[in-house]
């Protein structure tokens, strides 16, 4: 543990010769609702937005010797890993997941230039991860695991080490995201007992969970790739190891929609970009309210790298968590006046944001496609019942997942 120590603050030194530190501010708005002195390691502004920068050039440091690593990524590792290649003047070969975001894309070629080479395969991180390392194993060069390496766990460790610096002391809680584990194995380990560490994960790749549950990594059936930064369907072996004995309770698993109402959130009150995977450490915090009241909290938040194309969806999404968005359909009757009659049933906060109605003549009702905004949930409320009482036929199908697919 002290050879840890010694490395980890070693790594935070050396990030000196590349980034200053990263901001440790205290969130008003977050501590005023829960009752909690609650600071954000603003690792969304790194220079590749992100803390992946940290793992990547400790890593590559420590091959002086070597002029071509090859990398897999779902989008943040492999921009650090291209930022630091253009730095150091070393080549890099980077796989990415078919899925990734144009954004994370786009600043990857960005940071690298001429220094790096992008390859696209695989729809899945893991996907990625294998094809990476049989073209690494076939061609050459130095493999960096965005997570399961010793040298990369070291390198997040350095998020601890300045956090502790910045605040003067270790806090009470660290609320930390995990996709691979590096940067919550490495942070955890920097404070040992000092700090109670919460965990959090997306429902779509709760790897953490499912590895303490079977008392080993397992990999998940399925992995939604919406949360993009945490989306690994496997923990690493190295990261586990250091995570094993962390109980289920410490572990927090997040639906992607409660993740979107976060980032609407921070970006509409604090003006703070964050990735789906960057806003998890605070969208966790209502879930232990009653825990960090009173404590010292530091939340993660470890990536900023947002592609604004997907705006529409991540509110689409928020609205429908906070229930202030539904869609249903509605049998209506084909006879004149019965739109009519349905609009009169609206309220005055209720915004029709999507209407589709086929008439068939055979037919005595039809069926409509309604997507409805307001300005809270108990306007739902009043709806259906006016629409019971006026006799309407319907069925909410915001939350079926498989009709959502084709109509929404």
């Amino acid at each position: 543990m002290t050879d840890f120590i010694i490395r980890a603050r070693a790594a935070e030194q050396a990030m000196r010769d590349v980034f200053p530190v990263t901001p440790l501010q205290r969130n008003a708005m977050l501590s005023d609702r829960f009752g909690a002195d609650i600071w954000l390691k603003r690792e969304d502004l790194s220079p590749v937005r992100s803390y992946k920068i940290r793992g990547a050039y400790n890593a590559m440091r420590k091959q002086p010797d070597q002029d071509l690593f090859v990398c897999a990524s779902a989008g943040n590792h492999a921009q650090g890993v291209a930022f630091m290649c253009r730095h150091l003047g070393v080549k890099g070969v980077i796989f990415m997941p078919v899925t990734t975001p144009q954004q994370k894309i786009q600043k990857t070629r960005m940071f690298g230039g001429d220094q790096i080479e992008i390859h696209l395969i695989g729809d899945y991180f893991d996907d990625t991860l294998a094809a990476a390392q049989t073209w690494c194993a076939e061609k050459g060069g130095h493999f960096l695991s965005p997570f399961d390496d010793a040298d990369v766990i070291e390198g997040q460790a350095s998020v601890a080490v300045e956090i502790e610096q910045q605040l003067g002391r270790a806090p009470d809680n660290v609320i930390l995201p995990v996709g691979g584990g590096g940067m919550s194995s490495g942070v955890t380990t920097w404070f040992g007992d000092r700090t109670h560490c919460l965990f959090v994960e997306p429902a779509g790749g709760a790897c953490l969970r499912a590895a303490l549950a079977a008392g080993h990594p397992v990999s998940l059936d399925h992995v939604d790739t919406f949360v993009d930064g945490a989306a690994v369907g496997r923990i690493g072996e190295q990261p586990f190891d250091l995570l094993k004995n962390r109980h289920l309770s410490d572990v927090m698993v997040l639906s992607e929609d409660r993740i979107c109402v976060t980032m609407i959130e921070m970006l509409n009150v604090e003006g703070i970009v964050l990735e789906p995977a960057g806003a998890l450490s605070v969208a966790a915090i209502e879930n232990v309210q009653s825990f960090v009241r009173g404590r010292t909290v530091v939340c993660v938040t470890s990536g900023g790298n947002f592609d604004f194309e997907r705006l529409p969806e991540v509110k689409e999404r928020a609205q429908r968590c906070l229930g202030v968005k539904k869609y249903f359909i509605l049998r209506l009757p084909q006879r004149p006046g019965a739109l009519k009659e349905f609009l009169g049933i609206l309220g005055p906060e209720d915004d029709i944001a999507r209407f589709e109605y086929m008439k068939k003549s055979a037919r005595n009702f039809g069926s409509v496609l309604i997507g409805l905004e307001t300005s809270k949930p108990e306007n739902f409320v009043r709806l259906f019942a006016h629409l019971d009482d006026a006799g309407f036929t319907y069925t909410d199908i915001t939350n079926d997942e498989t009709l959502a697919q084709f109509v929404i």
